[in-house]
């Protein structure tokens, strides 16, 4: 069945690129609603911004969201991957300002608030999108691909100059909650020189290394504590896939390849799917089904703490 959170959970924090300080409440909502974003500095118009792929003004440096009315909100991907993976299909999340709050640069402590707090079934069945066959689409030596599985499979491969990153590749089955155990804690990334780029820009302004995003300069790491994974950088890249891949409408069952892709490029693959006749088709899961999307089988207990795992 369809899940929602059991009460309300908040969030304070400011935005990664604006530098703007934001609170954000999740609400509770019915079977169907899906997810949505609400903007409630906005007084007059519409201020509900529906979280599908058909609304996502494509940036390079995070997933933007924006209605009819012009209205934004801005690095949705982050609350998007602990939604779908802690198994969240219907949520009301409200904003005072245009971001997502970037907390750590990960998606653990919404992870954290929305497990703490617990979830309520609901009585309707889950509706997952089944891709069908084989959709890719390549930009500038990035390539991402969605081809058929029995379940949600994440596979990421990244190659990156500074020493520090280099070449890294992960694939997980998000069964069993893997998501919060595996992906939820890896931060948001970049190198020193895009920072100062970033930066000239009016972007990233909100950005702490070591806070809430780790910055590499060659074989320099500035993450605080240091690294909470070895291959961080790539885990993250998957953390923000499914993100990206949960603005489908509902669970995509499909396994997913990014190499060296991005937000953009992921927004662009889900555009070529549903644009692609057949290729993916809307289900209603039996059990078994299910039994094998993101969030199903979470324990509290394996949900990363805030301490780093590795120097």
């Amino acid at each position: 069945m369809q899940n929602t959170l059991k009460t309300s959970v908040t969030f304070d924090g400011v935005g990664l690129h604006s530098g703007l300080p934001v609170k954000m409440i999740l609400h509770p909502a019915p079977a169907g609603h899906g997810i949505s974003f609400q903007r409630t500095d906005i007084e007059l118009g519409n201020t509900v911004i529906p979280a599908r792929w058909d609304m996502v003004e494509r940036t390079a440096l995070c997933t933007r969201l924006v209605n009819e009315a012009g209205v934004v909100v801005s690095t949705v991907e982050h609350i998007m991957a602990a939604l779908a993976g802690c198994g969240v299909h219907n949520a009301l999340v409200e904003l005072d300002g245009p971001e997502v709050p970037i907390v750590d640069g990960s998606s653990a402590p919404f992870v954290r608030g929305i497990m703490k707090q617990g979830l309520r079934r609901l009585t309707d069945p889950v509706v997952a999108y089944e891709v069908l066959k084989p959709v890719t689409v390549e930009l500038n030596g990035a390539k991402a691909t969605l081809m058929p599985s029995d379940r949600t499979r994440i596979e990421f491969h990244i190659d990156f100059t500074d020493e520090a990153i280099g070449r890294q590749s992960k694939s997980l089955d998000l069964r069993n909650g893997a998501f919060a155990r595996e992906l939820c804690d890896s931060r948001t990334f970049c190198s020193r020189s895009d920072v100062e780029t970033m930066q000239a820009n009016g972007l990233a302004l909100g950005g702490v290394p070591g806070e809430n995003a780790i910055v590499f300069d060659g074989k320099i790491v500035e993450s605080g504590a240091g690294l909470r994974h070895e291959d961080e950088p790539v885990r993250h890249k998957m953390l923000d896939a499914l993100g990206d891949l949960a603005l489908a409408g509902g669970p995509l069952i499909g396994h997913y390849v990014g190499e060296r892709a991005g937000h953009a490029l992921t927004n662009t693959l889900l555009r070529e799917l549903f644009a692609t006749p057949g290729a993916v088709r809307e289900v209603t899961c039996d059990l078994a089904m299910a039994m094998r999307l993101p969030g199903q089988g979470l324990i509290w207990s394996e949900i990363p703490t805030e301490v780093a795992r590795v120097a």
